[in-house]
């Protein structure tokens, strides 16, 4: 549905979604084109898409950067909105979008989101988690995705502004699922810290987790999210302690001694 003059992309990146991305495309549906960029998912989410949009592209993984920017690269509308598969643009949104777009398109080139996180049964309103901003709409020749795998970012050249309604955030099912999601994510931090040969203070380890979780769970009051929130800074204080360990593992265990390597070494 165009809004005014003003013509709106979709760009969605998807592996194996089958169980979320419908409710998000739906979410976006109003948009005047959606763009799939699919990494070869074992599962029907490509099937699913094509119910929605012409335009999925299949293409093997090279990182969250990577291929968000080469999503980005495939919509051909001057406005973008890129949307996770596990995002939903609530109604409350979509109508705020529409006014901004009229009303203030000429002023900004990006509008941020805050994102709210559906977690253990519940919103969570408060311990970084919310509001998470996010800047997921903006003028495509003014912005690109950066930041360090798997923590993606928008750099933009030029003005934005803060919306008020909610982008809804569909995050881990269970905590099964936030382990799992955690696991290869350190992975993935650990690794390019290595690459980088970010510096490996054992205070780092020791200190930084403790601050996370004060952080988490006083200053930014996770504490009244009740119990989820309590795990939430628990498992942020957790990240941030695994990424380090990982890291002095890249470092300094051989991954490929096996115990019997062990009883022969001197």
């Amino acid at each position: 549905m165009p809004i005014g003059a003003v013509q709106i992309s979709a760009s969605i990146i998807t592996l194996n979604e089958e169980s979320t991305i419908r409710d998000c495309l739906e979410s976006v549906k109003w948009v005047d084109e959606i763009v799939v960029v699919d990494a070869q998912s074992s599962d029907q989410t490509r099937s699913i898409c094509r119910e929605y949009t012409d335009k999925v592209v299949e293409r093997p993984w090279p990182g969250h950067v990577a291929q968000k920017n080469y999503a980005l690269s495939l919509a051909t509308h001057e406005w973008v909105l890129c949307i996770d598969a596990d995002e939903r643009v609530s109604p409350e949104l979509r109508e705020e979008i529409y006014r901004e777009i009229e009303r203030t398109s000429a002023d900004f080139d990006g509008y941020y989101f805050p994102r709210q996180t559906f977690y253990l049964g519940r919103w969570i309103r408060r311990g970084g988690w919310y509001p998470d901003y996010k800047l997921r709409l903006f003028r495509k020749d003014k912005g690109r995705w950066a930041g360090v795998d798997p923590h993606d970012v928008v750099q933009l050249d030029g003005r934005t502004k803060r919306l008020k309604s909610p982008l809804y955030h569909y995050t881990y099912r269970d905590l099964a699922h936030h382990l799992r999601a955690m696991n290869q994510y350190t992975d993935i931090a650990a690794t390019g810290k290595e690459q980088a040969r970010v510096r490996f203070p054992l205070m780092h380890m020791v200190l930084n987790p403790v601050v996370k979780f004060l952080r988490m769970y006083f200053v930014k009051r996770g504490f009244r999210d009740g119990i989820p929130g309590f795990i939430v800074a628990v498992s942020g204080s957790f990240y941030v302690f695994l990424k380090y360990a990982k890291l002095w593992e890249l470092r300094h265990v051989n991954r490929s001694a096996t115990p019997d390597d062990d009883r022969a070494a001197p």
